[in-house]
């Protein structure tokens, strides 16, 4: 997306959670979005490091909230994942960042704020590209164009492939977008931080994580009543499932057939979201419509704010 000088947008860079292993990926990121008419900003946490994070708490915590409700900025983008946001939730003025409808965007440990936010105030935000995304164009493509199309467009929609979906004819839902990486939305369940979704469309996914510990997780939150409460669960990438010794043939196959046979709700497979590179952008929060039909799957959201709507 490029603009012209009457419609120069800019973007904002913040690091809540894990530092930046490489800060070259800021000055790639920052070249590729200048030279698509974008003004680029950073705060210090991008820069910052404080053991494994990206400062302080209340570095982080200060610039979340900066950043979340500056009106100078058309678009916030967390910089990275790692760990740390859970550290921030009792920080932040959830009515102030709702006020602003800024869109903000991040994934992985992001998904704490996007649930906390949710939680506390209805507010719609984003699961989506990291800096780095933006620094290596070449591999990001499918990324960037969905990234920038859900900002700039309200209602959205994408087509996938849907695999093994537990569904015979044609599934057709509505409800609330919902979700993120698997392990932060399990860790959030008991707090004033978990949304009470009922009827909703939860999309999930992870990294790096055995089979027997995403089973672990999907069983926790079938345990207490959230799968049960949805009208429909996708599941993006579960990627980089490290085969232990004592698994004699178990892994993710297994996981889904376990879940299949203990939850009602429909599971739909294929969602492309994840630590991949081609990740598709998600608005938590907003009011989406999921038809199934022939191993075909199409999600539309709508409602969250847009690049049009500030």
């Amino acid at each position: 997306m490029s603009s012209s000088p009457a419609q120069r947008r800019s973007l904002g860079f913040f690091a809540p959670s894990g530092y930046l292993p490489d800060p070259a990926v800021m000055d790639r990121a920052a070249q590729y979005l200048a030279g698509r008419g974008w003004r680029i900003s950073a705060g210090e946490s991008v820069f910052a490091r404080e053991q494994r994070f990206a400062g302080p708490d209340g570095l982080r915590a200060q610039e979340l909230q900066r950043f979340a409700t500056d009106k100078s900025l058309d678009v916030a983008v967390a910089a990275r994942g790692g760990y740390g946001l859970s550290r921030l939730l009792e920080q932040l003025d959830y009515p102030a960042i709702a006020a602003a409808r800024l869109p903000l965007v991040g994934y992985s440990d992001f998904t704490a704020f996007n649930l906390a936010l949710l939680a506390r105030s209805g507010a719609i935000s984003f699961q989506g590209p990291s800096a780095a995304d933006f620094s290596d164009q070449a591999e990001s493509a499918f990324t960037l164009e969905h990234f920038f199309g859900a900002i700039s467009q309200s209602p959205y929609a994408f087509d996938f492939a849907a695999i093994d979906a537990d569904t015979s004819g044609t599934l057709e839902v509505r409800g609330r977008l919902w979700g993120g990486n698997l392990a932060m939305v399990c860790a959030l369940l008991g707090t004033p931080f978990f949304p009470r979704v009922r009827g909703g469309i939860l999309f999930l996914e992870d990294v790096n994580e055995p089979a027997y510990r995403i089973e672990r997780m999907l069983l926790q939150l079938c345990q207490a009543g959230v799968l049960a409460r949805q009208r429909a669960v996708l599941l993006g990438d579960f990627s980089s499932v490290p085969s232990l010794a004592n698994d004699n043939g178990y892994g993710l196959e297994a996981v889904w057939r376990l879940l299949r046979a203990r939850c009602a709700t429909p599971l739909i497979a294929g969602l492309p979201f994840g630590h991949g590179r081609h990740r598709v952008t998600l608005a938590v929060g907003a009011q989406a419509h999921l038809r199934v039909q022939d191993g075909q799957a199409r999600l539309q959201f709508q409602g969250h704010p847009t690049l049009r709507s500030r």
